[in-house]
């Protein structure tokens, strides 16, 4: 018999039986439901006050209870109806309809003493208390909605009682324009009385008249470049007065201030015998009329051709030509007078001086003046305050740079300037043909595209890169129409009041008359006789 040949494959291990799997099985069943348990616990109470911290962060700073909270709450819903008659009380208002909305404001007070004896007691309403309440006031907002007192029509409401509002403002707006303007332009009974007054004095005087016999004496201070010389245009005797009287009151050396001034024919007479009546520690001061200038004539100056053309007449003092589109401010008839416009003549003015400070009526002097002239204005004619601390004041605020003529000549964020207080080099003045410069820009204006009206836009075309900026405390503006930091008044050498608010009118800024008032002479006998205060 044959023998088998060896097996020489390892031996199979004895498996486990089927109940051990099973039994290991369950336990890490049981292990992992234990560990899961575990830590669902901590994680839902986390998330638990997660929430409740969240709704506390909702209700917090509001003035509610839980009972107001409540969905079934019969003081929400009380509170609620409340809110929506209250606005339905102004539409029935609005629409005349006086007796719905006074049964409105009735049932609002009912439901408002039922609230208010609830929070009395501290006990929650009841639905069977405020049953009737809450019906009653149903009905009556219903009722309001068959009225269309719905919110659509009360949006719609609104908004044409907000047109209405924003027309009966800008009527009023405009109204207040026109108003202020007049009152700017007026001149005051009590210089008007004035200068009648003075007037006759100085016809009536001939004491008073011996001042032109006595003018040769002066008349070498007049031409005298190593003085210091100022100018002032104005038909205004007062405000003119105190110009002169605080340059003089704040100078070291009076005795070599200039003062040159002009004005029209009819107040001519008055202004001489108000400067000769009285004395200013020494202040030379020279008196003429624009009329005695031979050489200011239409066939020069262009604002005196512009005044004989018909359009332009009733274009400034008829104003129905543009259907009111034009602000009434443009449209001051004194832009076009010729005391206005004489600051583009100073070389013809005065032929013999070289430098001299322009001052405008207007300003109040409360500093020495002399170190002005012996400003190096580095080979420019105008010596100027810059207004360019806002956007407001530069080029493209005054001129019309849709113009090519403007766009291809002018930056337009140049910075503004101001007249006022302005330092004059004539010598360059009359090299660099500066008048000349005026008359072209304004010859170029005539149908005033390029700019409206009045003296700052052309000054600004005419003086462009001629113009040498001042330190700003030489020359504050805005005492006529706006609030000024104190320090800078307080350091200011010239306070301007720019502006409709003039010191010597009713219209002018309280806080700001003092500075002026006290370079007045109140207790003059010709002030008090004309009741100038």
């Amino acid at each position: 018999m044959r023998r088998r040949p060896s097996d020489f494959r390892r031996p199979v291990r004895r498996r486990f039986s089927n109940v051990f799997w099973l039994t290991l099985c369950g336990l890490v069943v049981l292990l992992l439901i234990v560990l899961l348990s575990r830590e669902s616990l901590p994680e839902s109470r986390s998330a638990l006050i997660k929430r409740s911290y969240r709704h506390d962060r909702s209700t917090e700073g509001l003035n509610a209870t839980e009972e107001m909270l409540s969905p079934d709450s019969v003081s929400r819903q009380l509170s609620e109806q409340i809110s929506l008659a209250k606005a339905f009380v102004v539409i029935a208002k609005e629409s005349n309809n006086l007796q719905f909305a006074w049964e409105l404001s009735a049932q609002i007070r009912n439901s408002q003493i039922l609230l208010s004896n609830a929070a009395l007691r501290r006990t929650p309403l009841t639905t069977r208390e405020a049953e009737t309440a809450i019906r009653d006031m149903a009905l009556l907002l219903f009722q309001a909605q068959q009225l269309h007192y719905d919110s659509s029509t009360m949006i719609m409401r609104l908004k044409a009682k907000i047109q209405g509002l924003e027309e009966q403002m800008n009527s009023v707006n405009e109204k207040s324009s026109k108003y202020g303007q007049i009152a700017a332009e007026e001149v005051p009974k009590s210089l008007y009385c004035l200068g009648i007054s003075l007037t006759t004095e100085w016809f009536r005087n001939s004491n008073i008249q011996r001042e032109l016999e006595e003018k040769k004496q002066t008349a070498a201070k007049l031409i005298d470049n190593n003085l210091y010389h100022f100018c002032v245009f104005s038909d205004n005797i007062l405000a003119t007065s105190v110009v002169v009287n605080s340059t003089s009151l704040n100078s070291k050396n009076p005795d070599m201030v200039v003062f040159h001034l002009v004005t029209d024919e009819v107040n001519y007479a008055a202004m001489k015998a108000w400067f000769s009546l009285n004395s200013f520690r020494g202040v030379t001061v020279d008196v003429q009329k624009f009329e005695d200038f031979t050489w200011l004539n239409a066939s020069y100056v262009p604002v005196l051709k512009q005044l004989q053309d018909s359009d332009t007449q009733n274009y400034y003092f008829s104003g129905n030509n543009d259907n009111g589109k034009t602000p009434i401010k443009y449209r001051n008839p004194k832009y076009l007078s010729m005391l206005n416009h004489l600051r583009f003549y100073i070389p013809e003015v005065f032929p013999a001086l070289k430098k001299l400070v322009f001052l405008d009526d207007d300003v109040v002097v409360q500093k020495d003046l002399s170190a002005l002239f012996t400003k190096d204005l580095n080979g420019n004619v105008n010596g100027a305050v810059e207004t360019c601390m806002e956007t407001f004041h530069r080029y493209h605020k005054y001129l019309n740079y849709s113009h090519p003529l403007i766009r291809a000549h002018f930056d337009p964020d140049a910075c503004g300037w101001a007249f006022g207080m302005n330092v004059f080099d004539l010598v360059e003045w009359r090299k660099r043909n500066v008048t000349g410069i005026y008359h072209y820009w304004q010859e170029k204006n005539i149908d005033r595209t390029l700019w409206k009206l009045g003296t700052l836009p052309p000054g600004l075309l005419t003086f462009y890169g001629l113009t040498e900026p001042l330190d700003p405390m030489w020359h504050v503006l805005g005492l006529g129409y706006t609030n000024v930091d104190p320090e800078l008044i307080e350091k200011g050498a010239v306070l301007h009041y720019n502006g409709n608010s003039k010191p010597w009118l009713k219209i002018g800024m309280e806080k700001y008359k003092p500075l002026w008032d006290k370079y007045v002479d109140y207790g003059h006998p010709l002030l008090q006789q004309c009741n100038v205060h």
